[in-house]
């Protein structure tokens, strides 16, 4: 491990390799199961479903999962904007991961754009805020965090961008942590932050391999463990502290074995002939 590597420095803090650990035995469970042989595709869309309801849920639009399965007009009000454009990332991370390779900024350019959807004024789409501009979000102004001007926005995006293409040893839990913990501190956007951040920290998770079907929706996992919980540890993140990293990393990780959860529940379902 080279002590050149901040990403995978952070992967070998006390309590996170465990949290790596437990993870990593979650998903081997769902991908192990027999329906995953034959059914995969059923259940990565039944995955993307609830992901979607999930982040939709965190952003303030908290719809049963019937009901997001049956609408089809999501332009109506607020609420169903947000739930529309949780849909519409959800749909579109799994298309980025080559140009995820080549350009975080570009994806996340293209993230805001697609969650947008034509909702605001089209200057301040797909591209990070500018000074003076208000951020409209999800729920996390309500907290304590700071909002960087535009300039730190600008450095520290880049500054990711830059650990992101040198690649690391870090592992994919870590990595999809700290970019999302970092795009939500950040809030780079005039809106649809929470959402973004969420598609953003899929796309490492399926290109990384951990997730390659994206079957393990930690969009539902983080609704589960319910907003208070996530800003709580959204806050330790932004601390900057190694205790405070370590407990947004394990947050991020009980998350994903949640949404594992949902998954297994999935395909035994499938088995049963029940979904």
């Amino acid at each position: 491990m080279s002590t050149t590597d901040p990403l995978a420095v952070l992967g070998s803090l006390p309590g996170v390799v465990e949290s790596v650990d437990s993870v990593r035995k979650a998903v081997d469970q769902v991908y192990g199961h027999r329906v995953m042989r034959r059914r995969s595709n059923e259940v990565t869309s039944e995955a993307a479903l609830r992901g979607a309801r999930g982040s939709a849920a965190l952003a303030g639009a908290d719809w049963p999962l019937e009901e997001v399965r049956r609408r089809s007009d999501f332009g109506a009000d607020p609420e169903s904007r947000t739930v529309g454009a949780a849909l519409r990332l959800t749909a579109e991370a799994g298309q980025l991961l080559s140009v995820w390779r080549r350009s975080p900024v570009q994806t996340l350019a293209r993230l805001h754009l697609v969650a947008a959807g034509g909702a605001v004024p089209d200057e301040t789409v797909g591209r990070p805020r500018l000074a003076g501009e208000k951020v409209t979000d999800d729920g996390l102004l309500e907290s304590a965090l700071p909002l960087p001007e535009p300039e730190e926005v600008a450095a520290r995006l880049d500054g990711l961008a830059g650990l992101l293409l040198a690649g690391s040893d870090a592992p994919a839990l870590v990595v999809g942590a700290v970019v999302h913990g970092e795009l939500l501190a950040l809030r780079p956007f005039g809106s649809f932050n929470g959402p973004v951040a969420r598609a953003a920290q899929r796309i490492v998770l399926v290109g990384s391999g951990l997730d390659p079907k994206s079957i393990c929706p930690a969009e539902a996992g983080h609704a589960e463990l319910g907003r208070a919980d996530y800003l709580r540890a959204l806050e330790a993140y932004v601390s900057g502290t190694p205790e405070g990293m370590v407990a947004w990393i394990a947050h991020c990780a009980r998350a994903v074995g949640l949404g594992v959860r949902e998954s297994v529940a999935v395909c035994e379902a499938l088995q049963r002939g029940a979904a």
